[in-house]
């Protein structure tokens, strides 16, 4: 990521924290503070949960997302306690298993948005994957439909003149 950065956004400040040397305590927190944008691993973030959650993020962008799927797990506990103002998940394969996974990354870019882990499986992944009720099938889709973009391998790519953005992270 951090070469991809370089490459196509010379102008941000990227840091990573990653590896034996990384940075702990204030001086991670100030190069945070300095950066727009920090890169990370999953096992790492789950490891430094408690430095990490020190800064309030302005986006959390969780690639191959589908590694949080899981609602039980340590990653993805800590993932949630990481406090943020936006959050998106990029997953070339969102349910690979159950629809809970879906239910997993959602509460992690939309928390709430399909209400509790038990409520969702009352609602939609028993009736869906038990009875392939379609009632409640299209139910699902109308609720995630607006927060999913997806693009097919072999479309041709996207040229979007896209605004500048402004990032920014507030110490706590």
């Amino acid at each position: 990521w951090e070469r991809e950065i370089h490459r196509f956004a010379p102008g941000l400040r990227a840091h990573v924290h990653h590896g034996p040397a990384r940075l702990g305590g204030d001086d991670f927190v100030a190069a945070a503070l300095e950066s727009d944008v920090v890169v990370t691993s999953y096992d790492v973030m789950t490891r430094d949960a408690d430095l990490l959650e020190r800064v309030v993020w302005d986006r959390l962008v969780l690639d191959e997302a589908q590694d949080a799927k899981n609602a039980r797990t340590k990653r993805h506990r800590a993932l949630r306690r990481l406090r943020r103002r936006r959050a998106l998940a990029l997953t070339g394969t969102p349910i690979e298993n159950r629809l809970g996974e879906l239910w997993s990354i959602m509460e992690l870019v939309n928390p709430g948005l399909l209400g509790s882990r038990e409520a969702f499986e009352r609602t939609f992944a028993r009736p869906i994957e038990m009875r392939r009720d379609l009632v409640a099938l299209e139910r699902l889709r109308a609720l995630v439909g607006p927060f999913l973009l997806r693009r097919e391998k072999d479309a041709p790519e996207v040229d979007l003149e896209l605004p500048p953005i402004t990032i920014e992270k507030v110490a706590c």
